[in-house]
């Protein structure tokens, strides 16, 4: 039976997969303000806009789940149309250790972290500034975003002491820098130990650090230690 009410915008005669994982079907998508209000059989209701979709598909937005779009989304709302262009609505960033806080720098940081910039970005000093850089700028995509362990180890440590497992009362700050972070909206903690400066970390460290995960209900992500010969105690290493 059609349902009859008002929408802000119908997408008619669409190809819908729902992302449920229900069988894809031909239908009616309606939206009212920034939410969609109905899914099915909309014959029977009106809206301010119509779009005929006929041999289009219509789906949820896409997650792309691995990105270092850090900066990306700082750019204004113009920045990202290459992502929503393919159907991307929402990006992960601060990747393999890489996140642009809480860091603050005066000089181009060391390897991997520069793939995200010279000195010039580098101002954030913790989670909180970031988020509200990204809230005052406006993206055109929603963000996830991870604290990266090598930025942390960064700040703790400084470049000349990267090359070196860190002691317990550093992993203890930045176990700390990363509850902080998660407690300002940081999704939870990134590592990239397949490269250097993280490959002199030591299993030990990153769970120490990743204790502040536990606590707050955060996630770990990992560009993890070996992808080749020693994958398989790689994956051990991830899952302990």
């Amino acid at each position: 039976m059609a349902t009859v009410f008002r929408c802000d915008l119908i997408v008619r005669n669409a190809l819908i997969f729902d992302g449920t994982g229900a069988s894809r079907r031909t239908g009616d998508v309606g939206v009212t303000g920034d939410r969609i209000i109905a899914v099915g059989d909309l014959g029977a209701t009106s809206a301010d806009v119509e779009i005929d979709a006929a041999g289009r598909a219509i789906a949820p937005g896409f997650i792309d789940a691995h990105t270092h779009d850090d900066r990306a989304v700082l750019c204004g709302p113009e920045c990202l149309h290459c992502k929503l262009s393919q159907g991307v609505t929402t990006v992960v960033a601060g990747n393999c250790g890489v996140s642009l806080s809480p860091l603050t720098r005066d000089r181009r940081p060391p390897p991997p972290l520069d793939l995200l910039g010279d000195e010039s970005w580098w101002r954030y000093d913790s989670f909180a500034a970031y988020a509200e850089d990204f809230a005052r700028e406006g993206s055109a995509v929603n963000a996830i975003a991870f604290v990266g362990h090598t930025t942390l180890r960064t700040r703790e440590r400084g470049d000349s002491e990267l090359g070196r497992a860190a002691t317990d009362a550093e992993a203890a700050r930045m176990k700390d820098r990363l509850k902080e972070a998660l407690a300002q909206g940081a999704w939870g903690l990134s590592t990239g130990l397949w490269y250097p400066p993280a490959i002199n970390s030591t299993t030990e460290e990153v769970i120490a650090v990743a204790e502040a995960l536990t606590e707050a209900g955060g996630m770990y992500v990992t560009h993890m230690r070996d992808e080749a010969d020693g994958i398989l105690d790689s994956i051990e290493e991830t899952l302990r």
